[in-house]
């Protein structure tokens, strides 16, 4: 049996809302230029990754939240939700985005690493923790880089050291989802920053060769965080993906 693709009209910018997952301890100022810019046009949901140690226990609380149908955009680890989400739910997600993440498990190597940051938060070491996670040279070498890992200290301190070790966790456990982005049908955005040293460009290539009909965009000047380090080209890129005519698989014989 072999499958086609063939085109479903839809609306400049799709009929379905927006969600999006921040990053680890992060919240909806990940987002906030798009969310700006984006709210004029469709309904912009972000969703906190709340909900267990494991991606699969966040993805299933997430998913109660969420309406019948949406497109769906995540950026590190909200992007292995999303890839979760895609796999438990393939039929509500309309689009998918995938920003500065991955599809690969955590090697035990990586786990063991994230060992010594769980448990300085929980001593209350929690924002020397944050900065660990997220050391400023995966960002861009730019003016903004100071303010926007503040914010991402500030964002990380509202949700406290429980959540960090919650999501940490989740991470380490985490399972390889390549054979859930070989399945991803719809149209598909792989975006990354060009300077991002937690997930490299060549990891995003990996996962748009995986996705059939994928887009990979490499964002000039950004980091691991593109939607604040450059803003207005991730804003440029969800537009054009969500202008992208949906698709729907047709089997012949």
């Amino acid at each position: 049996m072999t499958h086609e693709m063939s085109e479903v009209g839809s609306s400049p910018l799709g009929t379905e809302p927006l969600v999006m997952l921040p990053g680890m301890m992060c919240d909806a100022r990940l987002f906030q230029p798009q969310i700006e810019a984006l709210s004029a046009h469709l309904p912009v949901t972000v969703a906190p990754l709340l909900g267990g140690e494991r991606i699969e226990a966040i993805a299933a609380h997430i998913l109660t939240m969420l309406p019948d149908r949406f497109a769906l955009a995540g950026l590190s680890m909200g992007g292995i939700i999303a890839m979760e989400i895609m796999r438990r739910a393939p039929q509500r997600v309309s689009r998918l985005c995938l920003m500065a993440t991955t599809p690969l498990a955590e090697t035990p190597a990586q786990a063991a690493e994230r060992e010594p940051l769980i448990i300085g938060a929980r001593t209350g070491r929690l924002a020397e923790m944050l900065e660990k996670a997220l050391p400023a040279e995966c960002l861009a070498p730019a003016p903004a880089r100071p303010a926007i890992l503040e914010t991402v200290r500030q964002m990380g301190l509202t949700f406290g050291s429980d959540v960090f070790v919650a999501q940490s966790r989740a991470l380490q456990r985490r399972m390889d989802q390549q054979a859930a982005a070989r399945r991803c049908h719809v149209p598909a955005l792989v975006l990354c920053g060009e300077y991002d040293r937690l997930t490299p460009v060549k990891r995003h290539q990996l996962l748009a060769d995986l996705i059939p009909h994928a887009r990979l965009e490499v964002i000039a000047g950004a980091g691991h965080l593109p939607s604040l380090e450059q803003p207005e080209a991730v804003t440029r890129a969800l537009l054009q993906w969500l202008s992208t005519p949906a698709v729907r698989q047709s089997a012949a014989g």
